[in-house]
């Protein structure tokens, strides 16, 4: 065999190798999503919502010239619609967005919801078909800490990378730390965002109150979720500003 036959079958090996990957991580990511429960909106989401929220305000202001009416923004993993339901609330335009879904009955609900100008798409998000460049803000939520192997991980980062345009940006938001009680999920600390999007310049807060401690604060009302958030060790999570170059 060749060097050039060996070469070829190696990247071969590794393209199945990738593609065996994502297929398992779609399987075991539809069966996480079906046994998940979802939390009822109490104190601690309201509060931890508008936390994030507020530092998604500050960055989105200043994603383009002319403000946020403007930016080309895209989701990924945009679940059943409500993190881009807010971001039109705050002032993006439905016919610059764009969601893509991995799981149809979060997709039909995405669609049910939002504007009939917003593009919703039903697919893998490590491969989009989008162009390059194409989008001002790609954003993605609580999304790489489900998803478990490392592989799919930096392919789906990638792809991300791929379709933020020069200047412009990816939001991320997602949490830290492993949850014991939960096998279907892993933290994402700073130094592996980092290590996914090399080629950013990045910032970061940490944000949002440990859940476990948010909600056992709910009889306590938003005063108990302000207070113990001044805490910094029990801050959870990181809202990031990885943004690319001109």
């Amino acid at each position: 065999m060749s060097d050039a036959d060996a070469e070829e079958r190696h990247a071969g090996d590794v393209r199945n190798a990738v593609e065996s990957a994502r297929a398992r991580e779609t399987e075991r990511i539809h069966a996480a999503y079906a046994d998940r429960a979802n939390h009822p909106t109490d104190v601690f989401n309201e509060q931890a919502r508008a936390e994030r929220y507020k530092h998604y305000d500050r960055m989105l202001e200043n994603a383009r010239p002319g403000g946020r009416s403007g930016i080309r923004l895209l989701e990924v993993g945009c679940g059943n619609g409500s993190e881009l339901a807010e971001l039109i609330q705050m002032g993006v335009q439905p016919e610059c967005c764009t969601g893509i879904e991995l799981l149809p009955d979060r997709y039909e609900n995405a669609k049910r919801i939002l504007p009939p100008a917003c593009d919703i798409r039903l697919g893998d998000a490590c491969e989009t078909n989008l162009e390059s460049g194409d989008f001002d803000v790609v954003f993605a939520s609580t999304v790489f800490t489900s998803v478990l192997d490392d592989d799919v991980q930096a392919a789906l980062a990638k792809e991300m990378w791929r379709l933020v345009g020069p200047g412009g940006a990816v939001l991320w938001y997602d949490f830290v730390y492993n949850n014991p009680r939960n096998p279907d999920v892993r933290g994402v600390p700073r130094s592996r965002v980092l290590e996914l999007f090399p080629q950013a310049a990045a910032r970061f807060r940490r944000v949002t109150l440990a859940p476990p401690i948010g909600r056992r604060l709910n009889r306590l009302g938003p005063i108990g979720y302000r207070v113990f958030n001044t805490i910094p060790f029990l801050r959870t999570h990181l809202v990031g500003w990885l943004m690319k170059s001109e």
